[in-house]
């Protein structure tokens, strides 16, 4: 069996469990449950790559300083929590929880000597767009989807590993859907328009959709939508806000839009998704 085959092995056995993100940990059940001292089981392994706020990191009995383009890797059984330290400052971030197989001795034992060696790792900030495209891809219900998720998060270990300071964020494609990113993700309580993001970004408006498109298989405007429906969906849970007030702080023209555009995109009212998750705090996250 040469090396080729035994990558593919480890990739058909090594799986991605869940992919998190979470945009501005503001509310009170959010905090508290984004700050929960846990651990993971048998042969899983977390990432957490923080965008922006301030906060701790602690694993085991270490505490970090958490900065721009932070990267923690923890593994199993290994106790870790985040904590924010300045409210006006508040964290964003994308949790990767993975689960290695019986089989997997390689990427296990390469996981595993990391950890002897580093927790913490500072890639900078240009990694948007990857995790993105791996919560995209990692949680399709279409096998060659979650494949190359698959693919791309084992290269990424693997280059991590070897030497973090040489991982490239990628082409010049991707570092213009990165900017795209941080100017939606930073736009979700105001509002921007198509015009408003490629002017920024210097393109048209007509090959930025072409590459939108091409990289994350939605357009640009469908995508700002489903994130204030994920912030949406947050506060929901983790606030007491009633559904209009969420509808205004999310910049909806009204409460019926809110309501329509949210039962579009998640299949339930904003009130139905509210009593059917909000009496488990956290079911909506398995990290």
């Amino acid at each position: 069996m040469d090396r080729n085959d035994k990558t593919y092995i480890l990739l058909t056995l090594m799986d991605i469990q869940d992919v998190v993100f979470v945009y501005q940990m503001i509310e009170d059940k959010e905090i508290e449950w984004h700050s929960r001292v846990h651990n993971h089981s048998q042969r899983e392994y977390e990432l957490h790559y923080f965008l922006q706020g301030e906060g701790t990191f602690r694993t085991g009995n270490t505490i970090y300083n958490i900065s721009r383009g932070s990267l923690f890797l923890t593994g199993p059984f290994e106790e870790h929590s985040i904590t924010s330290t300045n409210l006006t400052k508040p964290l964003t971030y994308y949790a990767v929880l993975l689960k290695t197989a019986t089989r997997d001795f390689e990427i296990e034992q390469l996981l595993q000597e990391e950890l002897q060696n580093s927790n913490y790792y500072n890639i900078g900030t240009n990694y948007r767009f990857f995790f993105e495209e791996l919560r995209e891809k990692g949680l399709s219900e279409k096998e060659n989807l979650h494949k190359s998720a698959l693919h791309q998060l084992l290269s990424f270990l693997y280059q991590l590993t070897e030497n973090p300071q040489e991982i490239t964020s990628g082409d010049k494609e991707n570092i213009h859907i990165e900017k795209a990113l941080m100017i939606m993700q930073n736009s979700i309580f105001s509002e921007i328009n198509l015009n408003d993001i490629t002017e920024k970004l210097k393109l048209t408006n007509s090959y930025f959709i072409r590459l939108f498109k091409k990289k994350l298989k939605t357009t640009p405007m469908k995508y700002y939508m489903k994130l204030k429906v994920e912030a949406a969906a947050s506060m929901l849970i983790s606030s007491s806000l009633l559904v209009y007030e969420i509808g205004e702080k999310l910049n909806f023209y009204s409460e019926f839009h809110f309501s329509r555009v949210f039962k579009n995109h998640t299949g339930l009212s904003p009130r139905q998704y509210r009593n059917e998750y909000r009496q488990v705090t956290g079911k909506k996250y398995k990290i």
